[in-house]
């Protein structure tokens, strides 16, 4: 296992700038996900790390060793790549023992290292086909076993589940997780999927325009987002956001505007009169006859456990996610309640969180 440090990391393509004087520590045997929007440079950090790209500026060091001038092969990394890149005349068992022959190891301990790998990735059965006659699955678990073998500190991993479907996307979330728990290495994963990296990641960098928006535990960016644009990013459906204002008359503290008066925590008050976004997750909602939100059903989504209801509220859409026999047909009014302190409240102008002055929630 090695840590990796990233140190005021800056990167180029011309005049174009597309990473800006990032600086993150990741940890020894951490799982951390890069996540982003396409164009966010997520990739190309990853491929920085790798040795793919240079460095414009700034210093990546792995295991406390400065790599900016450091060859690929000599980083002790191993990659996996979106498109697997296996060799197609090669069986599986010869892909997986490519680079190892390469490095001139033995004969034993390559077939030694070969079986290991396809028993910790169910491929011992398929060790003597082509990757032609193999699924999209078992190609990446391939990618995944050549990597394997390499005893790398580091595993980098470029959006390897974007070319599979959702089922089998799914599973791979599993094999990679269990994988990593297994080996105990440090990995770097990119994905722009926040499905893939609230359920895998140890701790999440979602980045934004070249930069570093928020790092932190999935739980801490679904909780607690730094700013409207995290808030957005993170969960599915996505959160709900209404504009308007807090309005304090020193005994009770709301946020409002022309449809909406939501009561919120008092901590709120030091915050009077300021112009905000109001966000409510679509799962933070219960159907209520005193409800502070009210809306008109436009459509019902049935999505097998339960109900997505869009709505209309002061002109802007509104989801909620209620029992699967919640009744109702377009045009219905429909109202709901939130918990206070379930609301997240973000500055208008900024964007970033406001937090309350007794909480700091």
């Amino acid at each position: 296992m090695a840590n990796v440090e990233y140190r005021s990391v800056g990167k180029n393509f011309g005049t174009v700038r597309v990473l800006n004087e990032l600086s993150l520590d990741i940890g020894e045997g951490e799982f951390v996900v890069l996540l982003g929007s396409s164009g966010c440079g997520k990739s190309t950090l990853l491929r920085m790390t790798a040795g793919l790209e240079t460095i414009s500026s700034g210093e990546i060091a792995i295991d406390g060793k400065v790599v900016n001038g450091v060859h690929p092969r000599d980083r002790n990394i191993a990659m996996v790549f979106q498109n697997y890149a296996l060799y197609p005349t090669m069986k599986v068992r010869e892909n997986i023992a490519f680079s190892l022959e390469v490095a001139g190891k033995s004969r034993d301990e390559v077939n030694a290292k070969v079986e290991e790998a396809a028993r910790v990735l169910s491929l011992t059965d398929y060790l003597d086909r082509k990757p032609s006659e193999l699924s999209g699955g078992q190609r990446q678990r391939v990618a995944m076993g050549r990597a394997m073998v390499r005893d790398a500190k580091v595993f980098l991993f470029d959006e390897p589940l974007s070319n599979l479907d959702a089922k089998l996307r799914a599973h791979m979330r599993v094999e990679i997780r269990q994988l990593h728990d297994r080996l105990k290495a440090t990995t770097i994963y990119v994905t722009h999927d926040q499905i893939e990296a609230m359920t895998m990641a140890d701790k999440i960098v979602l980045m934004q325009g070249g930069g570093i928006v928020q790092v932190g535990t999935p739980d801490d960016l679904y909780d607690r987002p730094a700013t409207r644009y995290v808030a957005e990013f993170i969960g599915s459906p996505q959160i709900n956001c209404q504009e308007g204002e807090i309005v304090s008359d020193g005994a009770d503290v709301h946020f409002k505007n022309s449809e909406v008066s939501l009561p919120l925590p008092a901590g709120y008050a030091a915050h009077g009169g300021t112009k905000v976004t109001c966000g409510i997750r679509p799962n933070d909602v219960q159907l209520s006859e005193e409800g502070a939100i009210v809306g008109r059903l436009k459509i019902a989504e049935k999505t097998g456990a339960d109900k997505q209801m869009h709505l209309d509220v002061n002109g802007s859409e509104f989801v909620a996610v209620t029992p699967r026999s919640t009744e109702g047909v377009p045009g219905d009014d429909m109202r709901f309640a939130v918990d206070p302190g379930k609301v997240h409240i973000f500055d208008q102008s900024s964007g970033h969180r406001i937090t309350t002055t007794l909480s700091g929630a």
